[in-house]
């Protein structure tokens, strides 16, 4: 069919939109990585700018009369296919457009002013452990998130629905909390099986003395080696590590050294490499459109997943990785044999920290957030009382009590940044990374021995093939559906984690 003149000039609004959001991208990046602490406020008001000049762009009556214009000729076109890129971009404009017009220019820009300062008084809390310093600004930013999911609203009158629909399309609470309670129970069954079985790691190989320098270049040295392009993207520090696409051309990953615990900086690495591979296989020639973004964040944490820890923290990755560890920390590790060093990096253990916990109690820490950021938004939890109920929760879910705010309810950077109904999609993204290594497995009959020789460029391919180049063409499950053959479950992740539980623990389902 001949693309419509509206078309065209939809899809030159839509990639200077993209442009105007890479820009508050980067803004973003220097906020967390070097921006000083005394633009705080200028930077605010940069964000609330262009916050407001892209939501009344975006908007607008001219994009308005042009997507309407645009539906109309391709319903014309007689030859019109579903799939077709046509049809995506204006099926997934549309989408956004509706949201998008729900919302008052003033609340977006709100928004984008009162998360950009509450973002740095998180982090300051968080350094002086005091949650009082950041509770009016949560406050706020809560306030403002019930009246985002007020305007937009949700066919389930669930105002959480609202928020967890702009990441990811169409699911709902009430799915989240059936497929959370039947994954939770199937936890507590591993992680007890674990406990009565006797073993226990040298856990105190992770905590020695690890310069950052050899830090920093073994995870280079693993996120080129995964396949992520330098040229085309950066490694910086940051209070919370994080991966940001600004564009074409430029990934932007970053993440925290501590000498005293390696992991902490090199599996972010993996995960934030995972995300930057998944951003670097966007077909760039589609930038700015929905067939050039990704489709869920579910689906985009399944990629960090399986880099961290499908990959990761295998035995065949380890057979590559170990040499350059032992050669790297001659003294921290002269004592330890590279099986007590997997049985430590695959240990499960109740942990404080959601980041740094183990694959297993990992989804305890998201349901834990999922259940309190719902009695948040719909008020039943004052946010006066957040400590207080995030200390209990944790002790009912994982049995340990955080000692500080510092390791409890200020460890995250979400809320500040007001991302309610993000949590879920990592406990999501655990879930399909399984499955589709399972899939990946079987496609590529040789993938481990492959991972043992430091080769990681048949299962890059795969994903890009089955995940990366698709951008929104199809929905998050239909994309599992067609990589991996089968509908999404919580089988392969179950799979994952009994089998591990086994190899390490001696225990079995």
């Amino acid at each position: 069919m001949t693309t419509s003149t509206a078309y065209t000039d939809l899809l030159h609004e839509l990639k200077e939109l993209s442009l105007l959001g890479s820009t508050m991208s980067v803004l973003g990046w220097d906020e967390q990585t070097y921006m000083p602490a005394g633009g705080a406020a200028h930077r605010a008001d940069q964000f609330s700018l262009l916050a407001r000049m892209w939501h009344e762009r975006f908007t607008s009556p001219r994009m308005g009369d042009l997507l309407a214009q645009a539906e109309t000729d391709l319903a014309a076109a007689p030859s019109a296919d579903g799939a077709a890129d046509m049809a995506v971009n204006l099926r997934e404009t549309r989408r956004d457009y509706d949201r998008a017009t729900k919302l008052p220019a003033k609340l977006v820009e709100e928004l984008a002013h009162t998360t950009s300062m509450g973002q740095q008084a998180w982090a300051q809390a968080r350094k002086d452990n005091r949650f009082g310093d950041f509770q009016s600004w949560l406050e706020k930013i809560l306030s403002l998130k019930q009246q985002e999911a007020q305007c937009i609203g949700a066919a389930s009158g669930e105002p959480y629905d609202a928020l967890l629909d702009e990441y990811e399309p169409g699911l709902t609470a009430a799915e989240l909390r059936t497929s959370f309670a039947d994954l939770r129970e199937t936890l507590v069954q591993i992680v007890g099986a674990i406990r009565e079985s006797g073993r226990t790691p040298r856990l105190d190989i992770l905590s020695r003395h690890y310069p950052a320098a050899q830090q920093e270049t073994l995870a280079r040295t693993a996120a080129a080696a995964f396949g992520f392009n330098f040229d085309d993207g950066r490694l910086d520090t940051s209070v919370h590590p994080f991966c940001s696409f600004v564009g074409p051309g430029d990934t932007r990953m970053t993440t925290r050294y501590n000498e005293s615990d390696i992991g902490d900086a090199f599996f972010s690495v993996l995960h934030e490499t995972g995300h930057g591979l998944y951003d670097q296989g966007l077909p760039a020639e589609h930038y700015g459109t929905p067939l050039g973004s990704y489709v869920s964040l579910g689906i985009h944490e399944s990629q960090s997943r399986l880099w961290e820890n499908l990959v990761g923290r295998s035995p065949a990755f380890w057979q590559w990785m170990w040499p350059q560890f032992k050669a790297a920390f001659p003294d921290a590790l002269a004592d330890v044999t590279e099986e007590e060093w997997m049985f430590a990096i695959n240990s499960v253990q109740p942990s404080l920290i959601r980041t740094e916990s183990d694959e297993i109690t990992y989804n305890l820490h998201i349901i834990l957030r999922f259940e309190l950021e719902q009695a948040l938004l719909s008020g039943e939890l004052p946010v006066a009382d957040l400590p207080g109920a995030w200390n209990e929760a944790m002790d009912k879910f994982l049995g340990v009590q955080p000692p500080t705010d510092a390791n409890g309810c200020l460890q995250d950077i979400h809320w500040s940044g007001g991302s309610f109904g993000y949590f879920p999609t990592y406990t999501l993204g655990n879930l399909v990374s399984a499955q589709l290594f399972e899939a990946a497995r079987t496609a590529i009959p040789d993938l481990e021995a492959g991972i043992a020789r430091g080769e990681f460029s048949p299962l890059l391919k795969w994903l890009q093939k089955n995940i990366h180049t698709h951008g929104k063409r199809y929905s998050p499950a239909e994309l599992v559906q067609r990589a991996t053959g089968k509908e999404l479950s919580a089988d392969a992740l179950q799979r994952h984690l009994w089998q591990k539980a086994e190899t390490y623990y001696g225990v079995r389902q």
